[in-house]
């Protein structure tokens, strides 16, 4: 049986949320803030920068894929900086990245760059990705429910903001401007996470003992539990599905809808927007709930219901349709609560968080490149859209796994 006194989140005793913790709240806030922007801002400008040099189908499809592999890639890795590092200075470096990657890009004078500096901004997402479920459980073991909905509220509102300013600001000043003006974004996110490091505060008022690193035994057993391959194939589900439609959406709507771009960009934050009742109630609720399994089967149900709609009669309540696929991504704030709930120790939920995101990321980019591969084989999207449906299913299996009340720990 794991011991009593490492079951932080269960014995944590509830104070006010900003006692002795308010920056570390606005730092966890401002990371959320970074962690969506450099997805959201590309596919409603690639008419914009298709003008500067070609970008094919499948180039297309390769940079929605980009943002899935780098967050696997550095998502299973990124448990090992903390080994090395404490919490706090793998969040300033990641930030860094992040910074270095938006002015590649804003500087990006072919494909090729415009790439290589995506990558490297999704690199630096990938790590924060990973480091806000433990940041929460090491700050607010007694409020991990509602950080959690605050934090992915955020991320919501930070991918809803770009595509729905990302053409008015390629018009007037570039797409240039529109793709490398969020790191200004990432600069703030680093502030406060400095004056925690340079004050040299602990990590949280009442403690300062606990882990927070995944050491080798807790990552090993990580690959055991059918718990973290749940959890892992939810994730997938809901990063293929999401990153398919930042990818791809504008364009679908506009084929199969008529949709102009800019209301074709205006609808992808609708898409975006539908995270922000999920960011603010999922987390809530499946902190307090013993079965969250129907909160697993509503995701999977907007799905299903969204894409027959864009099937069936795309030209019909468009909006509607794009609302309901857009609400099935409320498995990822679920997933990110469960890797806390579910977890004892701070290196559980370090390990557990980097398993899950890193193979959900892993499977997850699969979405874009397949949907543009459908698309360029059969010159429609009905089944790029079949696709994407069929795959929702998987989530509905593995949520029986992941609706049980039980630890990793155990």
């Amino acid at each position: 049986m794991a011991d009593a006194s490492a079951d932080a989140s269960a014995t944590a005793v509830a104070r006010p949320l900003w006692h002795g913790r308010a920056i570390a709240l606005v730092g966890i806030l401002l990371v959320a803030a970074n962690l969506r922007t450099a997805v959201a801002a590309l596919s409603p400008i690639f008419a914009e920068i298709r003008a500067d040099f070609p970008v094919s189908s499948i180039g297309v499809g390769l940079l929605g894929m980009l943002p899935p592999v780098c967050f696997a890639l550095f998502g299973l890795i990124a448990p090992s900086f903390t080994r090395r590092l404490s919490l706090e200075a793998v969040v300033v470096l990641a930030l860094g990245v992040m910074v270095i990657g938006h002015l590649l890009r804003a500087a990006a004078p072919s494909f090729v760059v415009l790439a290589i500096g995506s990558a490297v901004t999704f690199a630096g997402m990938g790590v924060g990705n990973v480091l806000l479920p433990p940041l929460v459980k090491r700050y607010f073991p007694d409020r991990i429910g509602l950080v959690t909905s605050l934090y992915a509220t955020v991320m919501s509102v930070s991918t809803l903001l770009p595509p729905l300013i990302a053409v008015p600001v390629a018009d007037a000043a570039g797409w240039h401007v529109s793709v490398g003006m969020w790191g200004v974004v990432s600069l703030l996110a680093v502030l406060p996470w400095l004056r925690i490091l340079i004050t040299k505060r602990p990590a949280h008022p009442d403690s300062d003992a606990e882990v927070e690193t995944a050491q080798p035994a807790m990552q090993g057993r990580v690959w055991h539990a059918p718990l973290a391959w749940a959890l892992a194939v939810i994730f997938a589900v809901s990063s293929l599905n999401a990153y398919a439609m930042f990818a791809w959406l504008p364009q679908i709507l506009h084929d199969v809808a008529g949709v102009p771009p800019a209301e074709a960009g205006a609808l992808l934050s609708v898409y975006a927007g539908m995270g922000i009742p999920a960011g603010l109630l999922v987390p809530l609720l499946a902190a307090r709930m013993r079965n969250v399994a129907l909160l697993i089967y509503a995701g999977v149900a907007f799905f299903i219901i969204g894409y027959l709609g864009l099937i069936l009669v795309p030209g019909t309540a468009t909006w509607l349709w794009v609302a309901f696929a857009g609400l099935g991504p409320l498995l990822f704030p679920l997933c990110l609560v469960l890797i806390n709930v579910r977890t004892r120790t701070h290196a559980g939920s370090v390990a557990l968080s980097g398993f899950t995101q890193g193979l959900g990321y892993t499977l997850g980019a699969l979405g874009p490149l397949a949907v543009g591969v459908l698309h360029q084989l059969t010159d429609s999207w009905t089944l790029a859209l079949a696709v994407l449906t069929a795959t929702a299913l998987a989530a509905a299996a593995a949520g029986a796994v992941a609706a049980r009340p039980r630890y990793l720990e155990d």
